[in-house]
């Protein structure tokens, strides 16, 4: 996008941190043009205030901090969880989730104050870009968007440090150096990549970990909890109902005790490349263990095993950037139909690393013990009527087998 092209307001993705507060000025200084800074509190653990004062000392008139961790809970990790998404096996996608969730508000900013472009902080190489840009197209067709990474002629950590101090930018100590790795955070994980985490052979310090006291260090003692679930969502702790945002944060207290949900992972990027990553998701490992163990009671077999199938694509969508897409919301139309008689209470045990399921309950439990019973099970089941089943599905393989006989194979 050529500089000056019909750019008048554009609303930033800003931190308050360095790379966001040059961003800006470089906006001012290129584009000429009025610049609206939005941070979103997903709960990442950091104070935001200082964020509007790095905003106002760089001359910003309209600053928004929006509180959207209920919301992003509520609406963008709940459903994801109902779906049990897991990318490649092992990813809980705290990143992808946050994503579309910053994109709609900054739409809404937009929208609000007569912005025609935003702009974010992502790099040309990961792939935040991608899922930041689907979103904001996806909600406004119309919208520019400024992706200063991919513009500007900085060629290194230096050159951003030398046009901060041009610009009267305070750079902290901390920051004249290169970081040892990057980090993001929301109230479902904090992740940690780059530098010295880049060779995949080395295993990460013990410093990298941020919400998780290392399982050797975790209580002799187990800890049991008990999860209620309504309709897919957990709802409760304990027997305390609590808003999403709080059960999370509440979980992940407990995860963070227990030293549950670090993950040392090499992804495949959407952009084509691999990456590798750590991520620490205490509260989500939790969470997915109690989901899946409520599912196991209340979901019919092939509704179960359906959505299995249907998973990783789901899973697949959200990390791809795809959140707004119609083949998103209509596999999240099947899933949300799956989760309506999903309501009960699992119990876990966290010990040293991990949450294992050791009992479960509910009001439409599909489950039978007078069926599965070794005991006279008083005509609930004929275990003759198994030699009939096994037989018409043995047909097809007693054809087969007698073809090779015939053939001599």
């Amino acid at each position: 996008m050529a500089a000056n092209e019909g750019i008048n307001k554009v609303v930033l993705a800003y931190s308050g941190g360095l790379d966001t507060s040059i961003i800006l000025k470089w906006l001012q200084t290129t584009y000429d043009c009025e610049v609206v800074t939005f941070t979103a509190d997903l709960g990442q653990g950091e104070e935001l205030e200082p964020a509007r004062r790095k905003a106002e000392m760089l001359g910003i008139k309209e600053i928004f901090i929006d509180d959207l961790r209920e919301e992003f809970v509520r609406d963008f990790v709940f459903p994801m969880f109902r779906a049990n998404a897991v990318y490649e096996g092992l990813y809980l996608l705290g990143t992808s989730i946050a994503r579309p969730l910053i994109a709609k508000r900054q739409i809404e900013i937009a929208h609000m104050t007569g912005a025609d472009a935003v702009a974010h902080g992502a790099t040309g190489k990961g792939n935040d870009q991608v899922r930041f840009e689907l979103s904001y197209y996806a909600l406004d067709p119309d919208i520019k968007v400024i992706a200063p990474w991919r513009e500007w002629d900085f060629k290194s950590r230096s050159d951003l440090i030398a046009f901060a101090e041009s610009h009267q930018i305070p750079v902290p100590k901390d920051k004249r150096g290169e970081a040892p790795f990057s980090c993001d955070a929301n109230l479902l994980h904090i992740s940690s990549e780059g530098k010295l985490l880049e060779d995949p052979a080395e295993e990460a310090p013990e410093y990298v970990y941020q919400r998780t006291i290392a399982p050797e260090e975790a209580p002799d003692e187990p800890r049991y909890v008990e999860v209620g679930f309504e309709r897919g969502d957990a709802v409760a702790i304990d027997g305390e109902r609590l808003s999403p945002a709080a059960l999370l944060a509440r979980l992940n207290e407990l995860g963070r005790q227990h030293g549950i949900g670090r993950l040392d992972l090499v992804e495949n990027r959407f952009v084509g490349m691999k990456n590798r990553g750590i991520y620490e998701t205490p509260g989500g490992t939790i969470l997915l263990a109690a989901h899946r163990g409520i599912e196991q009671i209340t979901l019919d077999r092939g509704a179960a095993h359906l959505k299995d199938e249907l998973m990783p694509r789901y899973a697949e969508l959200i990390y791809n950037g795809f959140w707004f897409s119609p083949e998103r919301e209509m596999l999240q139309a099947a899933i949300d139909k799956s989760q309506e008689h999903v309501t009960g209470t699992v119990r876990l045990k966290l010990y040293k690393g991990s949450a294992n399921v050791v009992g479960r309950s509910s009001p439409h439990s599909l489950y039978s013990e007078r069926l599965v019973t070794f005991e006279d099970d008083a005509g609930a089941y004929n275990q003759l009527d198994a030699q009939g089943f096994i037989k018409l599905n043995a047909l097809r393989l007693r054809t087969l087998a007698r073809r090779r006989q015939r053939l001599g194979a």
